[in-house]
């Protein structure tokens, strides 16, 4: 085969041929294993020279059906628990082929107004949902890591510009090193938007009251009072081990009184604000100048897929508007140019798979999934609690559960040992995916549920599965 030109009524057919695997492959999600090691020869089909010749469009995609859907972790059904990720809802799935079909141009308004419009109407309903300001700046990301540093890069542009300094045009050169605060629940990804960001992913002040790092604010204000100058506050809503929340309103009241920039970094956790049972736990982040999250976690749509909040929205455009140049259009509040509000200059239109999600669920649909899992993180802590041979090391959170493996007569060094096999064990296995983690000293298992299929049958399989690798390792 040739020339695309020549393969161009294959285009459709090619399609079908993926709309045709995708029923039966859905549809065997709840029984396939997670992942398979018997698959992973599979593999060995993508590997070889490049062609001369290709095989054609019909071969080349029903080849890599075969090997996808066969080797490929099956992290869009209801038993992966591994990290933090969801899988995609019908609606979101599907917007996502669109957007794939259409492949607009979104950074730009007149390469796309229709991409341009459909991210400006999803910003709107992500901050009706969270419960911001519709006053807000946003912007859609590839991912809870690039919306923190679109809110650290409005951040540090802000601090620079109370020492006189336009730090998009002239950068950090004589500045002091930027004072940024956080709790022991300080996420990589905030350090890595410092790293990149050339702040220094060290230049963190971490107060902690405890070996879970709670914060110490007593500890805090007086460190914050004592540099004398703006600063940064990073509030973490939803720690990835144990589920737990920093307090956001008593950051807050620090940010207002020191005169801080307040970021709250919600990669999962400001989904709490869905349902009155959690909403508490985000008490406050209306007040914050910049908030981040995450879509494909508990929004359950594709990767990738972020979003980034900022309460002065021309901060946005001084961090990251492009340099002059004659072909590149000025946008206004009307015709927004996407690319000039966060840190991509070429992006896909993202905004559509969230569009057809929130269109199809609405906010009930969504209260209803967050409360869900919720529920299923308090079975999954009672059936711990209940397991002569599981042992909580922390209340089940917001949809996080942790919790070890335990035998008697086995001291901590011999139970982490343990503890790391199984979870080595457990990925193997691939009936259920579930990482260890190491909290508060320990090594630990640390489901987290917010996939929108998963049930309570999953929830018991993971501890049975969990109580019978235990049970067999040495």
């Amino acid at each position: 085969m040739g020339d695309p030109l020549e393969e161009r009524e294959s285009a459709a057919e090619a399609l079908r041929l993926v709309a045709d695997a995708a029923g039966p492959y859905l549809a065997s999600l709840s029984d396939r294993l997670v992942q398979d090691p018997a698959a992973a020869p599979l593999l060995d089909a993508l590997d070889g020279p490049l062609p001369e010749q290709g095989d054609g469009t019909l071969a080349s995609v029903r080849e890599l059906l075969r090997v996808g859907t066969g080797a490929a972790t099956h992290s869009s059904g209801p038993r992966f628990f591994h990290f933090v990720v969801g899988g995609s809802t019908p609606a979101a799935q599907a917007g996502d082929w669109v957007t794939s079909l259409l492949d607009q141009v979104a950074g730009l308004w007149p390469s796309s107004p229709f991409a341009a419009r459909v991210e400006t109407v999803v910003l709107g309903w992500l901050k009706d949902l969270f419960g911001l300001p519709a006053s807000y700046g946003g912007v859609l990301t590839p991912s809870a890591t690039l919306a923190n540093l679109t809110g650290l890069a409005a951040a540090r542009h802000w601090w620079a510009e109370r020492h006189g300094v336009d730090v998009s045009a002239d950068g950090l050169a004589g500045l002091p090193r930027l004072p940024v605060f956080s709790s022991g629940y300080v996420h990589p990804s905030s350090r890595k938007a410092l790293q990149i960001l050339g702040c220094g992913r060290d230049t963190v002040r971490v107060f902690s009251r405890d070996d879970a790092g709670r914060v110490d604010l007593a500890a805090m204000e007086a460190d914050l009072a004592a540099v004398g100058g703006p600063a940064v506050l990073i509030a973490n809503a939803g720690e990835v081990n144990a589920g737990d929340f920093d307090p956001v309103a008593d950051f807050a009241d620090l940010a207002e009184k020191y005169g801080a920039w307040l970021h709250v970094d919600g990669a999962f956790g400001l989904f709490a604000a869905l349902s009155p049972r959690t909403a508490h736990l985000v008490r406050g982040v209306e007040r914050a100048d910049s908030v981040a999250a995450d879509g494909h976690k508990w929004l359950n749509v594709p990767y990738e897929s972020g979003f980034a909040f900022v309460r002065e929205p021309r901060r946005m455009a001084q961090a990251f508007a492009m340099p002059d140049a004659a072909y590149l259009p000025v946008g206004d509040e009307a015709r927004i140019n996407y690319n000039s509000l966060g840190p991509e200059s070429s992006r896909r239109a993202r905004a559509l798979p969230i569009w057809a999600t929130l269109r199809a669920y609405g906010r009930e649909g969504h209260r209803a999934m967050i409360e869900r899992h919720h529920d299923l993180a308090l079975l999954l802590g009672k059936l711990v609690d209940e397991a002569p041979d599981l042992e909580p090391l922390a209340p089940p959170g917001l949809n996080v559960v942790c919790f070890r493996y335990r035998r008697d007569g086995l001291d901590d060094d011999r139970l982490d040992e343990l503890n790391r096999r199984l979870g080595a064990e457990l990925l193997e296995d691939g009936r259920v995916y579930a990482g260890t983690t190491v909290y508060r000293g320990r090594t630990a298992l640390r489901p987290a549920i917010v996939n929108w299929r998963t049930g309570e049958t999953d929830i018991e399989l993971l501890v049975s599965v969990v109580r019978e690798i235990g049970a067999r390792l040495d």
